[in-house]
């Protein structure tokens, strides 16, 4: 799938859903006590490597980058949407977001402490994944945790409503650990754990830490 073609078909899907997105994800990490458990080790892991600004890379409206910074991390948001960017400065104004794509990441090289790209990888094609891998691993400082979550399986869907009843145009990519975790190590990164949940959907998700 061409690059230009599937990263404007994300940004306009999630445009087109931010609001009811965002009050679908408000405070649906409440009801998520081990995904609260994956951040809050994170989070401690960015601490205890001396702190410092951690990228919630496809960070969407913002819920999990301000739950960060309520657990101490200098958080701060990137998104493909400016719809979801303007719904996330609306929810948090306390927090920094910024527009961007994780496909030409516009960080400096190891400027962040950590990164966290939950459930955003999903829209990359496998083609893409390698130069996005490419980049956490370019802005992650020496020692760096990042945090990945996604969908497992082995398909690839294409989304064409979503939330609040919306037209999207997206492709989901669901994906094994093994897989992802092998893709991590091509990257540079050494993955320490790996995690595979019920989260109450169609389809399991799974959580990795790594570090640079």
């Amino acid at each position: 799938m061409n690059a230009d073609r599937w990263l404007a078909d994300t940004r306009t899907s999630y445009d087109t859903v931010a609001v009811s997105y965002a009050d679908r994800m408000r405070d649906a990490l409440d009801a998520e006590p081990y995904l609260r458990a994956c951040l809050a080790l994170f989070a401690g892991s960015v601490r205890a490597a001396g702190g410092g600004p951690v990228a919630d890379v496809g960070c969407g409206p913002g819920h999990v980058t301000a739950h960060l910074s309520r657990l101490g991390v200098d958080a701060f948001g990137i998104d493909i949407s400016p719809g979801m960017i303007e719904v996330a400065r609306r929810d948090h104004p306390g927090l920094r977001f910024e527009v961007g794509s994780m496909t030409d990441l516009g960080l400096a090289d190891a400027s962040v402490a950590g990164l966290l790209a939950f459930w955003s990888l999903i829209h990359v094609p496998d083609a893409a994944v390698p130069a996005v891998l490419g980049h956490f691993r370019r802005v992650l400082r020496p020692g760096g945790p990042l945090l990945l979550g996604f969908h497992v399986g082995d398909e690839t869907r294409r989304k064409t409503e979503g939330y609040g009843g919306h037209p999207m145009n997206v492709h989901v990519h669901l994906r094994r650990p093994d897989r992802v975790a092998a893709r991590l190590g091509d990257a540079g990164f050494t993955v320490e754990a790996q995690l595979v949940l019920d989260l109450d959907e169609r389809v399991p998700g799974a959580v990795l830490f790594a570090r640079r």
